[in-house]
C-alpha cells in the first residue's frame, strides 16, 4: 500500500492517521516554541512522508520527529 505525505501549519491539526506518540511529539514541539517566543504558527509547515511504512515528520527548521512502533514512541531530533 502507498502511503501519501502530507503539509500542515504549526498550529492546525496533524493529520490523525499518525501515531498517537506522534501527534503528542509535534505538540510538544508547537509548545516550545511557543515559550521560546517563536513566531512559527501559521507560518512554518510540517511535511509528513513515509518511510519503510512508518511516519516521518520534518518542521521548516529540520526538526525531525521519527515513529518508533516497537517502542510504540516517537524520537525527536531537534533542528537548528
Amino acid at each position: 500500500m502507498i502511503q501519501l505525505g502530507t503539509r500542515w501549519l504549526v498550529g492546525d491539526e496533524p493529520p490523525s492517521r499518525l501515531p498517537q506518540p506522534v501527534i503528542d511529539a509535534i505538540y510538544e514541539v508547537e509548545g516550545e516554541l511557543a515559550e521560546q517566543g517563536v513566531a512559527a504558527a501559521g507560518e512554518w509547515s510540517w511535511t509528513l512522508t513515509w518511510l519503510e511504512g512508518k511516519p516521518v515528520v520534518e518542521l521548516d527548521d529540520e526538526t525531525v520527529i521519527e515513529y518508533d512502533p516497537d517502542a510504540d514512541a516517537a524520537v525527536v531530533t531537534p533542528g537548528s
